[in-house]
């Protein structure tokens, strides 16, 4: 448990560091009560604690658990509340499990599994010591502090992915063909993310709020409806996003759409021009044909090939600019035609 700290709370008396887990156990008979911050525990080190607090089993296997969802249970002697810590790292988002197991006398954090950076409350010991006056009532405020520390950590995260889909939105408007449209599956994805975290904690701080666990006193419940404030902004911005990143994939589509009905409407243009063009010289190659083959010789005789030929070429030029003539008509009359 490299990293883990241990620490009692007295009154009168505020945060004092303690050398180790035996200790702090013992320090429970001095009354207050005992804070124990562990980073990256073992199954062994968790059970060796779990016994003398009187941690419940299943307790111990969720904080073991990497696929769990945010979750607030009460067991006999303590409760068990499952919180989410989010990272936006390389424009992904990091999602890190922080547990609490509080009792009476005691407060269990587990933190810095998963991959993560560290235990999730490096910076508490100083704010814990800020606040000695508060966390000295009981674990349950010292809870709240932890608490509203995690939620809050969770703004740098979220006000990284709004600059992103602020970045995605501009570079969309900015040049559809150079887009990438995995930005925006990538962005949804996090979001969701993040909206499934927010909305399982929202319930917890109800739960909470609503005198659900009995080891949260009266005192303290007002301290969480702050928490309770805070990740009902924080689910409503993932909400809006969530919004705004829908209207920015149908945005995309509509533009691609666009774009190709341009090249299309562009492909029918010059396909029709050669239309015309093979419908006016089909004649005209008829009558070559014909002429080629010496039948209109024939049919003149070889001596009048002098007015024959001119009568000829006449006959071509005649039936193409008819033909031309009468196809322009048609498109035009099309053209003015309303659609039904």
């Amino acid at each position: 448990m490299s990293g883990s700290g241990f620490f009692h709370v007295g009154s009168g008396t505020g945060l004092r560091r303690l050398a180790g887990s035996d200790e702090a156990l013992g320090a429970r008979e001095q009354g207050g009560y005992v804070w124990m911050d562990l980073r990256d525990p073992t199954r062994e080190e968790l059970d060796a604690i779990a016994g003398p607090l009187g941690i419940h089993p299943l307790a111990v296997e969720d904080c073991l658990d990497e696929e769990q969802i945010p979750k607030i249970e009460d067991y006999p002697g303590h409760t068990f509340i499952l919180f989410n810590r989010f990272r936006y790292l390389d424009r992904e988002l990091v999602v890190e499990e922080v547990d609490f197991l509080f009792g009476k006398n005691f407060l269990v954090t587990v933190s810095g599994r998963n991959g993560g950076d560290g235990g999730a409350f490096e910076k508490a010991e100083a704010m814990v010591g800020a606040e000695s006056g508060t966390v000295e009532k009981g674990p349950d405020f010292l809870l709240h502090v932890l608490l509203d520390q995690t939620v809050d950590g969770k703004l740098d995260a979220i006000e990284a992915m709004e600059d992103d889909i602020e970045a995605a939105e501009e570079e969309l408007l900015r040049d559809t063909t150079e887009f990438r449209l995995e930005v925006l599956v990538r962005l949804r994805r996090s979001l969701l993310l993040l909206r499934k975290s927010l909305f399982h904690e929202r319930e917890i701080l109800v739960k909470v709020c609503r005198k659900d666990s009995p080891y949260i006193t009266e005192p303290a419940i007002y301290h969480f409806r702050d928490i309770y404030d805070h990740l009902t902004k924080f689910f409503e911005f993932s909400e809006m996003n969530r919004d705004i990143l829908t209207s920015l994939m149908e945005m995309h589509l509509s533009l691609t759409n666009n774009r190709m009905a341009r090249v299309a409407n562009r492909t029918n243009s010059s396909v029709r021009r050669l239309t015309l063009i093979t419908t006016v010289f089909m004649p005209m190659t008829l009558l070559a044909g014909i002429g080629g083959m010496s039948e209109w010789s024939m049919m003149t005789g070889p001596l009048n090939w002098k007015l024959a030929y001119p009568l000829f070429f006449l006959g071509m030029a005649v039936i193409g600019g008819s033909s031309y003539y009468l196809l322009r008509w048609l498109e035009r009359r099309d053209q003015a035609r309303p659609e039904s």
